[in-house]
């Protein structure tokens, strides 16, 4: 059966960083343009300079306008920068953090507008996009603002192995106890649960919860977090048809390699979860954003200014945040197509299988 060609939009992040080259790397392979039309928002100048460095020859971008220009059979670029940017490699500059302020932004008024089926973030400096309009700690808070639900939004890290979100993202440490409450835990675990269905297909998801404290407080001995936080909010999320089991100690539940027994593990806080998988699959792992009614990925590792202009960055990860996006927009699909006529999809099935 032949799959819909959607447009998914990549912003091009820092551009002192490894953005660029890594956008670049995969989109040079004809093979990523069978299933979707890819459209750079940022600046066909600086995209050149970067093709430049790394000596990607015999690869073109068409420019347009806007998505009304797209053409489907080649990656597409909007220009969103002045052509008098300058490049510093490696460097983090103010320059740098508007430039991918405006691409982001112009992405987004694409996204909000339908015109855009998915978006894919390349890695940002969180510290030069500051700005009257960019006030966050990343993009999953940016987006959480622009197409927030009521719900909170969920930053999920995902692989072949492990799906892992985390209930405080962007936070200072020693804020964390404080900020974990059980509506939080709750509303997360909602987020989450109702993700695994709809963005990854799973009919009834287990979620491993982890615990606050080491030892997972080891029964109230080191800290009572898992006592008086944790626990109360698994049993209101399990009474809600949530299937969460735990708490469990982080260290041995990744190093016995229990994570293979759930369909996603959902940790306290931004390190717990994101130590673990990135030691997994550094080059391989993709940051979804989920809870939102849009689609966002993005490559797990940031600027990497130490090799920016280098030729040494690894493209896997920005290419598996693609295939993710298209992969989230069909199981939506097919999710939504399910919901508005079940008993057509229970027939289909049905005569599927006795033709098996």
């Amino acid at each position: 059966m032949e799959t819909e060609k959607i447009i998914i939009g990549i912003t091009h992040g820092d551009i002192n960083g490894i953005g660029y080259e890594v956008i670049l790397k995969t989109l040079a392979d004809a093979r990523m343009l069978e299933t979707f039309i890819p459209v750079i928002y940022g600046s066909h100048k600086v995209a050149a300079y970067h093709r430049k460095n790394i000596d990607l020859q015999g690869f073109n971008l068409n420019v347009v306008n806007s998505l009304e220009e797209v053409n489907p059979k080649r990656v597409n670029i909007i220009n969103c920068v002045d052509d008098d940017i300058k490049v510093d490699l490696g460097v983090s500059t103010a320059d740098a953090g508007k430039a991918a302020l405006a691409a982001l932004e112009r992405a987004t008024e694409d996204l909000k507008s339908g015109a855009l089926q998915a978006l894919v973030t390349a890695p940002i400096n969180k510290k030069n996009i500051q700005s009257p309009t960019f006030h966050f700690p990343g993009h999953t808070e940016y987006l959480e603002e622009k197409f927030g639900t009521g719900s909170p939004a969920l930053m999920m890290l995902v692989n072949d192995v492990m799906r892992v979100a985390v209930v405080t993202g962007h936070i200072p440490v020693s804020k964390i106890s404080t900020e974990l409450t059980e509506k939080l835990i709750v509303e997360k675990l909602t987020v989450f649960n109702e993700s695994l269905k709809k963005d990854f297909s799973i009919g009834r998801p287990r979620i491993a919860v982890l615990g606050l404290n080491p030892h997972a407080g080891d029964n109230g001995v080191i800290g009572n977090e898992e006592q008086t936080v944790i626990i109360p909010a698994m049993k209101k999320a399990g009474s809600q048809g949530i299937i969460c089991v735990g708490p469990y100690p982080s260290d041995g539940f990744f190093g016995s390699g229990n994570f293979d027994k759930f369909d996603g593990v959902l940790a306290m806080y931004h390190d717990q979860g994101l130590i673990p998988f990135k030691t997994v699959s550094m080059d391989t792992g993709v940051n979804f954003t989920a809870g939102l009614p849009v689609i966002r990925t993005s490559p797990d590792h940031g600027t990497a200014y130490d090799i920016a202009g280098k030729n040494l960055a690894s493209e896997e990860s920005f290419r598996q945040a693609l295939y993710l996006a298209y992969d989230v927009y069909q199981s939506r699909v097919n999710d939504a197509e399910i919901k508005a006529n079940p008993l057509k999809t229970e027939q289909r099935t049905e005569r599927g299988s006795r033709v098996e």
